[in-house]
């Protein structure tokens, strides 16, 4: 038995919830994932999982057995990393994630440049609006937009974005121009439920922050789907500055309420304290954080 490829299933078994699950992302069939995790509970001598049709639940000894698990392979793997030759060039494979849209305009043609300054070095984009948990799904940064909850991570800053209320100059024209929170209450609304409390937005009113309900004529789980809408006239919408960057400098939106606007959020790149830190870890950061924060600035 590969007690390390074992400890792998076993890991990914309990991470994914299913011994399908952990299949699928080990590439591996289910017979070889059921036959591993038997031969490790046979070795160990103990039942590590409680299986059940619907589940996987871990018994007492598999609680800490897990966490063995996981400090061996990340020792292993950084033994592997430093072997060959991570922290002495930039070289291997760098997992990123940043917000859709976010990544899009202001990650990629980053990580565009960066890649082709550092040929030894390969990159896996992940875009999308669900924060990955940077330990468990093997991230190495991650671009976050707001205020951090777990300060085990480490943060640096690159730049702010701001919630926005804009609509088309179309709409503005016919429905007249909102001079204060208030006169939304007479506007239709295009809401983004990705934003918190969507049905009501937060102003800062008199150094107080004010929630004032928004009429919603359309709810939608995209933000390009809100602006789009805006965009079309349907109402006045809010989302982050820079997602309306493009309409906003073509003419297609106008922001409204500024000097009413909540605080702004910061922009920061995340990665986790372990161990030394990969050469091409902190060439990356090194190019990356003052090229965002001169984009964070440009109008």
């Amino acid at each position: 038995m590969d007690r390390l490829a074992a400890m792998a299933v076993f890991v990914q078994a309990v991470d994914q919830g299913s011994l399908s699950a952990a299949g699928r992302t080990l590439g591996l069939p289910l017979a070889t994932v059921s036959r591993r995790l038997s031969e490790l509970e046979a070795h160990i001598g103990t039942r590590l999982l409680t299986r059940t049709t619907r589940q996987l639940a871990l018994t007492d000894a598999g609680h800490a057995y897990l966490a063995a698990c996981r400090r061996i392979l990340d020792e292993v793997g950084e033994a592997e990393r430093e072997a060959a030759g991570e922290y002495s060039a930039p070289r291997g494979e760098l997992v990123i994630t940043a917000p859709v849209v976010f990544g899009r305009m202001h990650v990629l043609p980053l990580v565009t440049d960066f890649l082709r300054q550092h040929p030894d070095v390969h990159v896996r984009l992940v875009l999308g609006d669900r924060s990955l948990n940077l330990l468990d799904e093997h991230v190495d940064l991650a671009v976050r937009i707001g205020v951090l909850p777990d300060s085990s991570l480490i943060a640096v800053r690159v730049g702010e974005v701001r919630r926005v209320v804009c609509a088309s100059p179309a709409y503005l024209h016919a429905r007249g121009v909102p001079l204060s929170p208030d006169d939304l209450i007479g506007h239709d609304g295009v809401i983004f439920d990705g934003l918190p409390s969507p049905l009501s937005w937060v102003f800062r009113i008199d150094r107080a922050e004010v929630a004032i309900p928004i009429r919603s004529r359309l709810t939608v789980n995209s933000a390009n789907a809100a602006i789009d809408a805006a965009i079309a006239s349907l109402g006045v919408t809010r989302v982050l500055s820079y997602q309306i960057a493009e309409a906003q400098r073509s003419g297609a939106l106008q922001v409204v309420l500024q000097e009413y606007e909540p605080s702004a959020s910061p922009v920061q790149l995340v990665y986790a304290r372990q161990g030394r830190l990969p050469v091409k870890l902190r060439a990356f950061i090194d190019a990356v954080a003052p090229a965002l924060r001169e984009r964070m600035l440009a109008p």
